[in-house]
């Protein structure tokens, strides 16, 4: 099995909805495997590095200041392709155009406010990974039931 990283954040809106553990026991139940997790309020320097690709975008001041309103979640999920395997679990990024069965699709009405983050990357979890956590938040463990999720 050759595993991969991916960083995920439980936004501020899924945080005061209260839906926090619907949408982790849907990567749980998924097969992926939790390696951190912590809840944060973003400062703004931090939330300007994360979004950094955005910064010439006439959405960027809100986009800062939503996600520096309240605390979010913060994750590093592990698995095959995770990924990918944790894009098609969060949908698109606008909610009305995600499949049902998504978390965006089944929580998300307005892409402003769309409940969670996903890396797009394999290079992109990697940046993001290194800009929410330290290597020693980051856990190794083995789990018995891989045998029963992973070929």
């Amino acid at each position: 099995m050759a595993t991969e990283q991916s960083y995920v954040m439980i936004k501020p809106d899924g945080i005061q909805r209260g839906i926090c553990g619907e949408i982790i026991s849907r990567f749980e139940k998924k097969g992926l495997k939790l390696v951190a997790m912590k809840l944060m309020t973003i400062p703004k320097p931090m939330a300007e590095m994360h979004y950094s690709e955005h910064k010439n975008k006439k959405f960027f001041s809100s986009l800062i200041s939503y996600i520096t309103s309240g605390p979010v979640i913060a994750m590093i999920w592990e698995g095959d392709n995770a990924v990918q395997v944790c894009r098609c679990l969060i949908g698109k990024t606008n909610p009305q155009e995600s499949e049902p069965g998504t978390i965006r699709g089944d929580f998300g009405m307005m892409t402003g406010v769309n409940v969670i983050h996903g890396s797009d990357s394999v290079e992109s979890a990697k940046r993001e990974i290194s800009i929410f956590f330290r290597s020693e938040e980051i856990d190794t463990y083995d789990r018995s039931i891989d045998k029963w999720i992973y070929e």
